[in-house]
């Protein structure tokens, strides 16, 4: 935004030369006032650059390019760090769910355990059952631990990136919102022409033309209309009218003749960075398209994978029931509850992070 300002003045400025430029100087004081001379009067003038060559108006073109190009930056910004609290809010649920699964995990280890200490009380079981079942339980709950530290991490990331920090108020969901419709098929890659970023690098490709139109111009004459108009008094000495009033107008022409090769060289160097701008505007349009691309490829191959994990979801709270089932009949051992619960839970923290 700062930048934003910042150009809006060198527009202003840029485009104050297409006017007449108007001064008055006065001056007094008797014989010891100023420099001594005993001058005193005042005097009004005003100069005009005539704009023949169109050095002025390139160089107020070069501005107004460098102002629009800072104003998209500045929604591009905007748009940005909306994307990013956006990502942050996600990711902070999926981190919230990611603990509540854990911490039911962990229930469902301890009445494991629990079982597994009956069975060894009644004789149906052994010490390395029970062993097993509180090794499992343990590592659930460091699980859970860190799932918690990074539950806790993105929840600070989050409230600093809205400028909340440390207000620890922050109220996350319990679950993340259904996802929009799906992007219609055929939309125009025109489309990402309105991209800001896109337009502000075309921007920046225009204002280093009219760059390079400016240095190519200050090669050739300028010509300046001047007009004054000066009343002159001195108390030293006697001037030739009495009444000290002068009136003139004229013309000035300045036309570089030898100057080393500097304007030349401003001119090189303009072109140079007319090519850089060109090859910027490209990279940019460029990683636009890919951006475009892999968001959608990603949504489609995502959303295949989202009935797929569903589904292993399903089934694996399936083969716990069965193996817990097994268990406490006899016909089946901890090793088998435990690692269907392992699998479980990798396939929900998965399908989470689908």
């Amino acid at each position: 935004a700062s930048r934003v300002e910042q150009a809006a003045g060198y527009l202003r400025a840029s485009g104050a030369m297409l006017y007449p430029q108007v001064s008055l100087l006065a001056r007094g004081g008797g014989k010891a006032g100023g420099d001594a001379s005993g001058l005193q009067g005042v005097g009004l003038f005003a100069n005009w650059e005539l704009d023949l060559w169109g050095r002025v108006r390139a160089g107020q073109a070069f501005a107004r390019m460098q102002y629009e190009s800072a104003e998209l930056d500045n929604q591009y910004a905007r748009q940005s760090i909306a994307a990013l609290v956006a990502k942050s809010w996600f990711l902070t649920i999926e981190a919230r769910l990611q603990h509540a699964q854990a911490q039911h995990m962990i229930e469902s280890s301890d009445q494991l355990t629990t079982l597994a200490g009956e069975r060894f009380r009644v004789g149906r079981g052994d010490v390395l059952d029970v062993t097993l079942a509180r090794a499992n339980a343990e590592s659930l709950r460091d699980t859970e631990r860190n799932l918690d530290f990074a539950y806790q991490q993105a929840v600070r990331s989050l409230e600093t990136l809205v400028g909340r920090y440390p207000a620890a108020a922050l109220n996350v969901a319990d679950r993340l919102d259904p996802l929009p419709s799906a992007v219609p098929v055929g939309l125009p890659s025109e489309l990402l022409e309105r991209r800001p970023d896109v337009v502000a690098a075309e921007r920046r490709v225009a204002g280093a033309f009219y760059r390079t139109e400016e240095a190519k111009a200050a090669r050739l004459p300028r010509i300046t209309l001047n007009v004054t108009g000066s009343s002159i008094s001195s108390e030293l000495c006697v001037l030739k009218n009495a009444d000290n009033v002068v009136l003139s107008a004229g013309a000035t022409l300045l036309q570089p003749i030898f100057l080393g090769g500097q304007l030349q060289a401003q001119v090189d160097i303009r072109t140079a960075e007319q090519q850089a701008a060109i090859t910027d505007y490209g990279r940019i349009s460029t990683r636009a398209f890919a951006e475009v691309e892999n968001a959608l490829s990603s949504s489609f191959s995502l959303a295949q994978r989202e009935t797929i994990l569903a589904r292993a979801v399903g089934l694996s709270t399936r083969a716990v029931e069965l193996s817990s089932d097994r268990l406490r009949v006899g016909s089946g051992d901890m090793r088998a509850v435990e690692q269907q619960q392992l699998a479980l839970l990798d396939a929900h923290n998965i399908d989470l992070v689908i």
